[in-house]
Order: C-alpha cells, then structure tokens, then sequence
C-alpha cells in the first residue's frame, strides 16, 4: 500500500543546477539539505536525465540513511533499446549509478502512442513484477502522456501498476490534447494515485502570462505564482507528491516557503485558480483544433498543427527557446517537415474547418521559430 501521507512536495532532478555545464553537485547537496530538513523525502530520477542518477547518489544516498528517503526511477525501454537485454540493462544501470539498493517507485518511461507498446513487445511489465518480488522494486508504476482512452487501456491491461505519475497544471487541466483532467479522473476512476509532473509546466507558469500574473499578485502579493500552480496540483485527491523540476537554491527555499507545512487552496482561492484559466483562454490565440486535414494535402508535408502549437506557446509564454524546442520536437516526432518547406500552395487553407490563414502563420513561424 503506497503511504500518502508523504510530504506533498518532491524534488525532480531532470533539471539539476549546472556549472560549467556540469551539474552543480555542491548546490545539488545544499538542495538536498534543505529538503530533507524540510521532513520532505521524495526524490524522482530517471535513466534518461543525465546525470542525475551519479548526482543523486553523491547528493543524497551516500549522506543520508536509506530509510529515511523515498527514490524513484525510470526504464525507457522506447529510448535506445534494441531488444528486451538492453532495456533491463536500464534497471541494471540506475541500480549502479544511484548505488540505491532497491527503488521505492520503479516507473516505466512516458507511455503513451507507439512506446506503451515497446514495453509489452520488450515484456518488461513481467520483469519489474519479478523485481518486486525479488524486493529490488517496492511500487510499480508508469509515467503517461496521451489521452485518457489509452490510459484507460493501459489500466485494465496491467491492474499491477500501483500508481501513475501524470502532466497535471492549472494551464493544461481543460487542454484538449494534454487532457490533463480527463486523465487525473481516469487514473482516480481505477483507483490508482498519482504522482503529478509539471506542475508549473516546465517553468512557465512561475511567469505566466500578465493577465495572469495580475490575477495571482492582486489576490496575494507576496505568494510567487509558482506557488499557485503547485499548491493547485498538490490539492487534489489521491495525490503522492508534486514533483517540482528545482534547478536553484532558491526555488527550494521558495517551494518549502508554503510547502512544508502545505494548505490546499480554499474556495476562494479556487476562485482565483479560475480566474487565471479563464484569463488564459482569452488571450487570442491560432485556433488550430489538431484535425490534420491540412497535413493531408500539404504537399510538402509540413507539421502544420505542431508549428502552430509552439506558436501558441510563445504567444502564452513569451519563452522563445521553449517554443523553438518544442516545435522542433514535435514536428520531427510526427514525422513532418518544418515550416520553411512551405511553397504557398494554399491548399491546406482550402481544407480548413477553422478558416485559419495557415501560410501567413507558417510565414511567421519561419520569421520566429528560426
């Protein structure tokens, strides 16, 4: 039985301080410090965060007692394997690396689309239930990011998960594509808690939009609006911990500011988180639904609706390096081509239910994007 009574707030390592551009572990350590001093314990690593799992032994699991800290890592059998030897050779290494022992929380890696499948064709929901029982793992899980429907699939086809670590934010909560609440209510629905991830959605939300940031300060001048995203997240039911991706001493010391002794937000407050999504929603913005009919008869085959999101991005956020990444990433993930292959055909413009300009905002996606 996973003990929710934790401390609500955990660290996340993806994004560990740097120096040099090596990770800062003496900074890494104070964090740690500061943390465990706080009586908060949970600590998320993965395979794939370089690094992190070597800082995170010299930081934490050689200092402290291993009793007195919860350790969660990751197996991204999608990532790098060829076969089912490489992706056990996954777990093999972080238990190396951390030096931990064993794994509290042993999560498979960003399920969701073409990679929920490498894990069943790999067999690995077996080989962590034998880990479990060898005492090597003590709670399986996995990490998603897709729709509710294929969350859904994944939960009656392996009830063995014990818990699922989910996209959850005040921004993406009624978000279409992300379906962040729609998948908290399915995860709840089979009874399953949650670990949340990306509470301030990758740093964004500690500087939202300023219709926003004037909600938040108007209600509370001296709370951060990280706080509100986290402390959002954390409210809800069935909820582990809140992973918080910490890359400085001061956003520990700001985070614990109202996380150790942790309130959820009153029904005034809710108000206020209410405030800001709507906010949100009226910053004007491309108002692509993701239908693809446009990439159908884009002769060039352009990423049209993944440009067009990290477009949005930038209109929300104003994070220019944020923005390129993603549409980087998600065009090449969908296997598409970037914006400067458009020829101004306009037959995609022909076909669109939302009557978008599409080839001025390709036009402007070369113009920023670049």
């Amino acid at each position: 039985m996973i003990d929710l009574s934790i401390k609500k707030l955990g660290f996340g390592l993806m994004r560990l301080p740097k120096k040099d551009d090596q990770i800062d572990l003496e900074q890494v350590k104070t964090m740690v410090d500061l943390f465990m001093a706080a009586g908060c314990t949970y600590f998320d690593t993965a395979w794939a965060y370089p690094g992190s799992e070597e800082a995170i032994r010299k930081a934490l699991i050689e200092r402290y007692p291993r009793d007195s800290f919860t350790i969660a890592t990751k197996n991204a059998a999608w990532l790098e394997c060829k076969n089912r030897d490489d992706a056990i050779r996954q777990f093999e290494t972080s238990l190396e690396r951390t030096g931990a022992g064993y794994f509290d929380f042993y999560l498979l890696h960003n399920l969701g689309q073409q990679r929920t499948q490498v894990f069943e064709d790999f067999d690995m929901w077996n080989f962590v239930k034998e880990k479990k029982a060898e005492g090597k793992i003590k709670h399986i899980g996995f990490s998603f990011h897709s729709t509710a429907d294929e969350l859904e699939k994944i939960l009656i086809a392996h009830p063995e998960a014990e818990f699922v670590q989910l996209q959850i934010n005040y921004a993406d909560w009624n978000d279409p594509d992300i379906q962040s609440r729609k998948n908290y209510e399915m995860a709840r629905k089979y009874g399953k808690p949650v670990v949340i991830m990306e509470p301030v959605k990758g740093g964004l939300l500690a500087t939202p939009p300023d219709a926003v940031e004037e909600i938040f300060k108007k209600a509370d001048p001296d709370a951060s609006c990280a706080s509100w995203a986290i402390r959002f997240a954390a409210g809800l039911d069935g909820v582990i911990t809140v992973l918080s991706g910490m890359s400085n001493i001061a956003q520990m010391q700001d985070n614990l500011s109202y996380m150790k002794e942790f309130r959820p937000l009153d029904e005034k407050e809710q108000a206020v988180i209410r405030q800001a999504q709507q906010a949100m929603h009226e910053i004007p913005l491309i108002p692509c639904t993701s239908c693809n009919y446009c990439a159908e008869v884009c002769p060039k085959e352009i990423g049209i609706s993944q440009t067009f999101k990290a477009l949005n991005l930038l209109t929300l956020y104003r994070n220019l390096d944020m923005a390129k990444h993603r549409e980087q990433v998600d065009v090449d993930l969908a296997g598409r081509k970037h914006a400067e292959a458009c020829i101004q055909c306009g037959r995609c413009e022909q076909v669109c239910p939302q009557h978008i300009t599409i080839r001025s905002y390709l036009q402007e996606a070369k113009e920023k994007l670049r």
